[in-house]
């Protein structure tokens, strides 16, 4: 199990409580920033380890860097409070962005990402809960995440808990049945404490979610089973930050972050073979360039 990195962390929080109350310019300067550090580390991490999905990496995170950098109750010095929000990456396969977050925030050094999908590694190449703090439930085998989190949600409200779940699942994993099932119990039990952000991106593994399996009209699908919708622009913080507030209508939210596989990168930005490509060397200095001087 990996510990704190409690230098980072108390900085972390620092940096927390000075946004909290930062001018919005401010905050979205500060998650830009971020996001760019944790793209970069997940660079350097799939290059090293030669494997990983940087598409999908790249489509959350300014996500996940929103969600830990200005939205998240949770303290990576105490990861196990019993009253932090919860959070669960269902699209599991995108562990490289959610180490290179955690790591950022000092839930553990930096410098265990050069281990990624290594031998005897606690950085799998899907999380794991036993080895990771932050990490609240494993995932990988995709549609799962979702009915944990309502499962979560309705122990929170049971317990009249003031805590949040968010879920944050790929739109191709909208297509397992188990997440529908998953949102009418969230509906049915009127979870308004859970907020499920779909990283809307379009492609998943070969192919686009619309030739594989349509979803359209995915916000009326969604609305139509009990869920306040809220359809953003997946990149643009300010409106990442409207979307993750609590719950206006006594609903669970379904937020459809509409992003782009591979976002910064152009080689790699709406290409589906970045689904799990590695770059080469030459395409890793370009990258860094791209992501640095953006």
């Amino acid at each position: 199990m990996l510990t704190t990195d409690r230098a980072t962390a108390e900085k972390y929080l620092a940096t927390r409580k000075e946004l909290a109350d930062a001018p919005v310019e401010d905050v979205i300067a500060a998650l830009t920033a971020m996001a760019t550090q944790i793209r970069l580390w997940d660079l350097e991490m799939i290059n090293r380890a030669k494997l990983g999905h940087i598409g999908g990496d790249f489509s959350v995170t300014d996500i996940l860097t929103t969600l830990y950098g200005a939205v998240l109750n949770v303290d990576p010095t105490n990861p196990t409070d019993p009253e932090r929000d919860r959070f669960i990456l269902s699209k599991g396969h995108t562990a490289g962005a959610l180490y290179s977050t955690l790591a950022y925030c000092g839930f553990f050094p930096q410098a265990e990402l050069a281990t990624f999908a290594q031998a005897l590694s606690p950085l799998n190449g899907h999380p794991n809960r036993t080895k990771v703090p932050g990490v609240e439930t494993n995932t990988g085998p995709l549609g799962h995440g979702f009915p944990v989190a309502v499962g979560h949600a309705l122990a929170a409200k049971l317990q009249g808990s003031p805590r949040r779940t968010f879920v944050v699942m790929g739109d191709g994993e909208m297509q397992e049945g188990s997440n529908w099932e998953a949102a009418m119990t969230a509906a049915h039990y009127e979870l308004s404490s859970v907020t499920a952000i779909i990283d809307r991106n379009r492609l998943q593994q070969g192919a686009g979610t619309e030739d594989t399996k349509t979803l359209e009209p995915f916000p009326d699908k969604l609305a139509s089973f009990g869920f306040e919708v809220r359809d953003i622009p997946g990149h643009d913080f300010a409106a990442l930050l409207l979307a993750t507030q609590p719950s206006t209508t006594g609903k669970p939210v379904a937020v459809i972050a509409n992003t782009v596989k591979g976002k910064g990168v152009s080689f790699m930005e709406n290409r589906v073979e970045w689904h799990h490509k590695v770059p080469s060397d030459e395409q890793v200095t370009q990258a860094v360039q791209e992501l640095t001087n953006a």
